[in-house]
């Protein structure tokens, strides 16, 4: 079995663009592979997100609002999730394709929206996202990425158990789906690949202690 804990901004384009590639890919896989996406979002994603939405620093306004926006689709992600995965990626990367790519503005009635498509209860929905559960399940999240040491994304830590490994590879920079069908292949030149850290930084990557999963 593999296991992929991506990290992602819940209305990025970039996030949106390899959360497709990579569920395309796990889809075509004979091997069995569990998919799990994190939003991130901390102080270092919302400067660098400030850079890409041209938001000076000193714009106190607009920082607090992309915060906003990126932490409220982040609760909608997470109080989705609890009516099945199917129904939380319909929102996480529906909201990504309008915000990102069609240009329409963030709006909790936009991600009500989305639940409702989805045939989720529109009713618990909303109590889901106002609940304490959610909010505490959001800071496991960040809690989980710091262990890992993500700060950047989109990131994946990828265990590949067919290797027989007893750690996880972090790529969090310059990730690519080529990137993450590396990783899960399983020949013994791949298994080599993993246990020579001089590689793994040349590539972007590093090792993740097992030990992490107990979080998840």
């Amino acid at each position: 079995m593999i296991e992929i804990y991506l990290f992602v901004n819940p209305l990025g384009k970039i996030c949106l663009s390899i959360e497709r590639d990579i569920l395309k890919f796990a889809q075509a896989e004979s091997k069995k592979i569990q998919l799990r996406l994190i939003p991130l979002v901390n102080m270092n994603t919302i400067k660098n997100l400030l850079k890409v939405h041209e938001i000076s620093s000193t714009d106190i306004t607009g920082r607090n609002k992309l915060f906003e926006n990126t932490y409220s689709a982040a609760l909608d992600f997470k109080a989705a999730q609890l009516q099945g995965k199917k129904k939380g990626r319909h929102i996480l990367l529906n909201l990504q394709q309008m915000i990102a790519e069609d240009n329409i503005p963030y709006s909790t009635d936009l991600a009500e929206k989305l639940i409702v498509e989805a045939g989720g209860d529109l009713e618990m929905f909303q109590a889901d996202r106002n609940s304490s559960f959610v909010k505490d399940s959001f800071q496991i999240d960040q809690q989980i990425a710091r262990e890992m040491g993500v700060s950047k994304h989109p990131s994946a830590v990828i265990y590949n158990y067919a290797c027989d490994r007893d750690f996880g590879v972090l790529v969090e920079e310059c990730l690519t789906i080529e990137h993450v069908m590396r990783l899960c292949e399983t020949s013994e030149e791949n298994y080599v690949h993993f246990h020579d850290p001089i590689q793994l930084a040349e590539d972007f990557e590093q090792s993740v202690p097992k030990g992490h999963l107990h979080l998840l």
